[in-house]
């Protein structure tokens, strides 16, 4: 990603503190092997306590109506004044293994929390906060663990008032969960930023390794972006080999992204590198087949090889215009088999992904895939740039992401998303996300708003069916402001526009939303 206009190997197959809503004894009623009444269709609407389930807290706060997702009916949360409640159902004499709860939410935000959770299963509570959906419905899931034969399934707000909940069609299955395999970053910025005098904190200011206080944080995955002949010298092959080396010894695996551009390759530009300026639709083939072996051979060869390899970014559009564009499909399936080809060469074990963006556009990625299944265009996983502040409602990227691993039977993952903790700037250089109306509701632009966010999204990725939600990757997690280490990489005074949703604050130290990275 980068308008400047707001411009794996292996992967294929806080507590709110005070808070004490917990559930009654073990012998308390409903007791259960089963979940009972997930659909909350037994009773009709307006029932205060649904069949099967059992309430605690602010009485009255907690009730069925009509309006569900699947059914008629739904659960709800809300009251004219603050309020605290947990409505549960304890199940008992299950069979000790992995289990998942999966229920279907909706939220208008403004809690102090709002969460499932599946407790007193043997180990440790686990928990799912609801996203902020105040319309389309969001599925979410919750892993555990049971062991003792027993575990209770619990919905809980702690809320202000008018604040409310929808929660619907809850199931309690047997099955493991993968979790997210990925949980990395885009640090491409990064080499230029230190050069140019960038410092990486701890939260406790301790000056350090950005990588190394990232991988501290959880961070498991590094992207690193692969410019032809960048102007200012970064992003080539011999930076991106430098930095693969420090991300390979902090125990982190790596995606390469190909622009197949000397800058920035995104919807609304393509440009062919200059030193491929003129060459014929064959003579780009061969273009993008060598680049392509001569970067990732290169790493191999160092002992740094590519766990994961995008080739192209954003390409929406296609790539290497024109001659790689949507308008010539049999020619841009043969410039990306191309690629594929090269990686595949140099080890055929590595995941090949295509990248789109629009996450939040269902017919357009649709479209995208069908033409390149169609055209024989070769791919093992699915990327998608997802910006809530641009690429739709939540609900929208969750249908996307699944229609995506459904229809095309491959992983998927979110190859770049991001969200400001504040608004202002750092340098005289406008940021792309500045006033509040561009925000996502519910989610503002503070350090907790920006932590939310990246729990929101990683909980939907892992929501994603039959365990092919691979993971996400935070976009430019290190691009702070640092004179020098602007948007353009052929002007150094060009400005930053992106420093406010980094994953360091401007006092330089790392932000609480660098906890996502421990995202089960």
């Amino acid at each position: 990603m980068f308008h400047p206009r707001r411009t794996l190997k292996a992967l294929l197959p806080p507590l709110v503190a005070g808070l004490a809503l917990t559930a009654l004894p073990a012998q308390s009623a409903h007791a259960a092997s089963s979940l009972t009444n997930g659909g909350f269709e037994a009773d009709g609407g307006g029932a205060a306590t649904p069949t099967g389930w059992s309430e605690y807290g602010s009485t009255g706060a907690s009730y069925t109506e009509a309006g569900g997702h699947g059914g008629g009916n739904r659960l709800s949360h809300w009251s004219s004044s603050a309020y605290r409640v947990e409505t549960y159902q304890y199940l008992s004499g299950l069979t000790d293994g992995s289990y998942r709860l999966t229920a279907w939410v909706r939220s208008g935000g403004g809690q102090n929390a709002a969460w499932t959770a599946l407790k007193n299963c043997g180990g440790t509570e686990q928990r799912t906060d609801l996203p902020v959906s105040s319309s389309g419905w969001i599925r979410i899931v919750v892993p555990v663990e049971v062991t003792g034969n027993q575990c209770t399934v619990s919905v809980n707000s702690d809320a202000n008032a008018g604040n409310w909940i929808n929660v619907d069609d809850l199931t309690f299955t047997p099955g493991a969960s993968a979790g997210l395999q990925v949980k990395g970053a885009d640090v491409s910025s990064l080499a230029k930023s230190e050069a140019e005098g960038g410092v990486y904190r701890t939260a406790s200011g301790a000056t350090g390794d950005a990588l190394g206080i990232l991988e501290s944080a959880g961070m498991n995955y590094a992207r690193l972006k692969v410019w032809v002949n960048p102007a200012d010298g970064y992003n080539n092959k011999a930076r991106v080999l430098e930095t693969a080396k420090r991300v390979k010894a902090q125990g982190m695996k790596l995606l390469v992204d190909f622009h197949y551009s000397d800058t920035w390759a995104d919807p609304g530009a393509q440009s062919t590198p200059a030193a491929w300026a003129g060459h014929s639709y064959g003579r780009l083939k061969r273009d993008v087949h060598h680049h392509t072996y001569d970067v990732l051979s290169a790493l191999e060869a160092q002992g740094t090889g590519a766990d994961m390899v995008q080739v192209g970014n954003e390409i929406n559009g296609g790539m290497l215009w024109d001659e790689g564009s949507t308008d010539n499909w049999a020619q841009l399936a043969g410039l990306i088999n191309s690629g594929y080809d090269a990686v595949k060469r140099v080890d055929a074990d590595t995941p090949v992904a295509l990248h789109l963006a629009e996450g939040g556009d269902l017919a357009g990625t649709r479209w995208w895939f069908d033409n390149a299944v169609a055209h024989g265009v070769r791919f093992d996983a699915i990327g998608l740039s997802y910006y809530g502040y641009w690429h739709g409602p939540l609900s929208d990227f969750q249908t996307t992401l699944d229609d995506a691993a459904a229809r095309y039977g491959k992983p998927v993952f979110v190859a770049e998303t991001a969200y400001p903790f504040r608004l202002d700037s750092e340098d005289a250089h406008e940021n792309i996300i500045d006033v509040t109306g561009e925000l996502v509701p519910g989610y503002p632009a503070t350090p907790a708003g920006q932590r939310a966010w990246m729990n929101t999204v990683a909980n939907i990725v892992e929501a994603v069916p039959n365990g092919r939600g691979l993971g996400v990757f935070y976009w430019e997690a290190t691009w702070t402001a640092v004179e020098g280490n602007g948007w353009d990489p052929a002007d150094p005074s060009s400005g930053n526009g992106w420093e406010n949703q980094a994953l360091f604050g401007y006092d330089d130290r790392v932000l609480p939303a660098a906890a996502w990275f421990r995202h089960r």
